[in-house]
């Protein structure tokens, strides 16, 4: 039987962390990395979730399944944190998945279920393995245009012609905030307009939301997503709490499918459940725990924010520091958009070969298509990748 099986193609992000790993160089600079990172370099246990942990090591008494979908006070605290007041609780179905990569896939398993011949419509670019994911379950995928490599903007008008494609049961894949690896986010009148979109062509919303927080703030970066789950009749949510609160190894995600028609939450619930257990069963425990333990004590919810939006706003630093040392450099605004980027994630625009020139000349790592991460520099270091761009010919 093994005999029968094929080299699958390596990930490209994993091998530029590797080649940056062998890279002698001490002034390299490590951009392709899609995790936060402070000044130091270090990806920090938040303050909340330590406390979380101290707290939990003295009350808990069994290690016990949870439930088929996780513990209730995760599904429910989660659910507070993305949508807020914007739909009714029995409208919505939940479940805990491993990370928000779980929940993206368990939600292309239940569109399977529910329309097998439906397409699903992502922005390009997008996050590479929602498109491995789809290709793996057989799910037609359709390209949607979305980032002007010109403005470093969204092509809403390109976007808007795409979408005018979707068949009524189609699905379009939404990033909730931050998109990844853009950075560039639509306005509030532009979603407005999905809105519209979605139910004029009778098309089901579905939002990755990875990153809450990291943008605007938490209802800020939530707001579209509590727009389209109030405005449209079906939404799919899959919301990862990796970045948030820091905990990428503890692998802890959640979907939520939301129906104006609370008739409908039952038998949704009984689907994600059936999901779940024919997937891996139980979902981890740890990390939800920490989450809603964070979620539901007022002094580490109040930390948690703090130490939270210092994150969001030492990212938003390094942003303007870069944007403007490139002015400086360039004696143009070029590249004025990184700072009205959002998130973790821009797309700088530079050629392939560019990129590469960067890497073997300057030790600057990013992917390929010049997605960098704003959390792998400092105040130090963007400079340095400043002057690389403009010596590189960017």
């Amino acid at each position: 039987m093994l005999t029968n099986l094929k080299e699958q193609p390596a990930d490209k992000i994993l091998a530029l962390m590797q080649a940056f790993r062998a890279d002698p160089r001490e002034d390299k600079i490590d951009l392709g990395v899609g995790v936060y990172r402070n000044a130091e370099g270090v990806t920090p246990i938040m303050r909340a979730i330590k406390e979380a942990e101290k707290r939990w090591w003295e009350e808990e008494t069994t290690k016990a399944y949870t439930g088929l979908a996780g513990d209730p006070a995760f599904t429910e605290a989660m659910t507070g944190l993305v949508l807020g007041d914007a739909v009714a609780r029995d409208t919505v179905a939940a479940v805990a998945t491993p990370g928000g990569t779980g929940a993206v896939r368990q939600a292309f398993e239940l569109l399977l279920l529910a329309n097998p011949d439906a397409r699903v419509f992502v922005s390009d670019p997008t996050w590479p393995n929602h498109l491995s994911i789809l290709k793996h379950l057989k799910i037609e995928t359709v390209a949607y245009r979305y980032f002007d490599s010109t403005t470093g903007g969204v092509d809403f008008d390109g976007m808007m012609a795409d979408l005018e494609q979707v068949r009524a049961g189609d699905v379009i894949l939404l990033h909730g905030c931050c998109h990844n690896p853009t950075g560039a986010n639509l306005t509030g009148p532009q979603w407005d307009d999905v809105i519209a979109l979605v139910n004029r062509t009778g098309a089901v919303p579905m939002i990755d939301i990875a990153y809450q927080g990291f943008g605007d703030g938490l209802d800020a970066d939530a707001a579209p997503t509590r727009a389209v789950a109030a405005g449209c009749p079906e939404t799919l949510i899959a919301a990862s709490c990796s970045k948030n609160f820091g905990i990428y190894r503890e692998r802890t995600g959640v979907l939520m499918a939301v129906a104006q028609d609370s008739g409908l939450q039952t038998v949704t619930q009984g689907n994600l459940a059936h999901l779940n257990r024919q997937n891996f069963s139980f979902p981890p425990d740890h990390g939800a725990r920490l989450v809603s333990l964070v979620l539901d004590s007022d002094d580490l919810r109040a930390d948690w924010q703090a130490e939270l939006e210092g994150m969001r706003t030492g990212m938003l630093g390094l942003r303007e520091q870069l944007a403007n040392d490139l002015r400086e450099l360039t004696g143009s605004d070029r590249y004025g958009f990184i700072a009205q980027h959002r998130g973790m994630f821009s797309r700088l625009g530079l050629s392939p070969d560019l990129v590469e020139k960067l890497r073997a000349e300057h030790g600057v790592y990013m992917v390929g298509d010049s997605r960098i991460n704003i959390a792998g520099l400092n105040a130090d270091s963007v400079p340095k990748l400043a002057r690389a761009i403009v010596e590189a010919g960017g």
